[in-house]
């Protein structure tokens, strides 16, 4: 009798646009039509997303964040798929989707002053139609489904205006498919034809559990039982993740319903900073994936494709002024005022918070001068 977990991570077809080595190939499905200026906007992007990650890394191991997930290896995918949104449509991303943030225009600090532990949140998720970063594993593919339903009662799905007609995309990991907030989210978008993307990174781990011991089938698989379409994507091609996402949310706008998009992708590093991988994976598999770079592969393109040195100079000179830029601004949030936390919790604050807040500040101003 043969194992059955053998089957659980075989490959299935994949959606790829570029190969590692920097060459276009073609989609019988999907195309990617960007201009090769559009495509240098998105090597940009993919070069600001790793600063970003690298920077934040960095000032956690110097004690400036508590913490911080890194998202190396995963730019192609979140760039990709958050370029081909449009202003009206909503992310809704995970803790790890800094690529999703930094493209839908929020400040990077923001991120920052969430893992330094200085904010609740970070911003207004109104201002760039983005949510802040959801912890929970898989809660926020049932605000995307939602927020989506919510767009079909409002009249903002399948009028035809592409300036009015919206969608919504949850971000995931492979984790968060075996948790009960995803089945439930896709059997609800599915039923309702909620205009929503679930567009899932598999990077192979649950923080130290492999794909294999996570599913019997590839994550794809999953829409057929649901009754949506399912796309599998080549997860370190910006270009095919930007192409499915497209036509998974056009489909959306246009009515038709919910798409679940696997990207096949790979965390190179740890799960957290407080993770060590090397406890639960080979270097070699990491050496693997190394070589599918999501950035090289673009940069090979543009370069064979007459994109001068200059050119890549000027982005590289734009990541490293990021990187001060986040060093400075780090180092500048403000610490907050605990006794603010009691001013959020109901909408018309209660008795009950109130003397909370008076006893809170009570104790905190107890303590001035006493450590002199």
């Amino acid at each position: 009798m043969s194992d059955p977990s053998v089957h659980a991570v075989a490959d299935s077809p994949l959606v790829q646009l570029l190969t590692p080595e920097g060459v276009r190939t073609t989609s019988p499905e999907h195309a990617y039509d960007g201009s090769l200026a559009d495509i240098q906007d998105l090597f940009r992007d993919l070069v600001m997303t790793r600063r970003l990650d690298t920077e934040a890394f960095a000032l956690q191991r110097h004690g400036e964040l508590g913490l911080w997930p890194p998202a190396l290896g995963q730019e192609a995918a979140q760039v990709g798929s958050a370029r081909a949104l449009r202003p009206q449509d909503f992310a809704f991303p995970t803790y790890r989707d800094h690529g999703v943030v930094l493209c839908r225009g929020e400040d990077p600090v923001h991120l920052l002053s969430i893992f330094r532990g200085s904010s609740l949140g970070g911003w207004d998720p109104a201002d760039h139609n983005v949510a802040l970063p959801n912890i929970i594993i898989g809660a926020q593919t049932l605000h995307a489904t939602g927020y989506a339903m919510a767009l079909t009662i409002e009249g903002l799905v399948g009028t035809g205006d592409p300036e009015r007609d919206a969608a919504s995309i949850a971000y995931l990991g492979d984790g968060a498919t075996s948790q009960g907030d995803f089945n439930e989210a896709l059997d609800w978008a599915a039923v309702h034809q909620a205009p929503v993307v679930f567009f899932c990174q598999n990077n192979h781990y649950a923080i130290s559990v492999p794909l294999e011991r996570q599913t019997r089938v590839p994550i794809v698989q999953r829409a057929d039982g649901f009754g949506l379409p399912g796309v599998r994507v080549d997860g370190n091609d910006v270009l095919a993740c930007h192409a499915v996402t497209t036509a998974a949310l056009q489909r959306a706008r246009d009515g038709q319903g919910p798409t679940l998009i696997e990207a096949v992708t790979y965390r190179m590093g740890p799960h957290t900073t407080s993770d060590d991988p090397t406890r639960y994976r080979e270097a070699a598999e990491a050496d693997g994936w190394r070589a599918k770079d999501p950035i090289e592969r673009v940069r090979l393109y543009l370069a064979a494709e007459g994109v001068s040195q200059d050119w890549f100079d000027g982005v590289q000179a734009e990541a490293d002024a990021l990187g001060v830029h986040l060093r400075e601004a780090c180092q500048n949030i403000p610490e907050p005022d605990l006794a603010a936390l009691f001013d959020h919790v109901h909408v018309d604050t209660t008795p009950e918070t109130e003397q909370q807040k008076a006893e809170y500040v009570a104790w905190r101003d107890s303590l001035e001068g006493s450590v002199a």
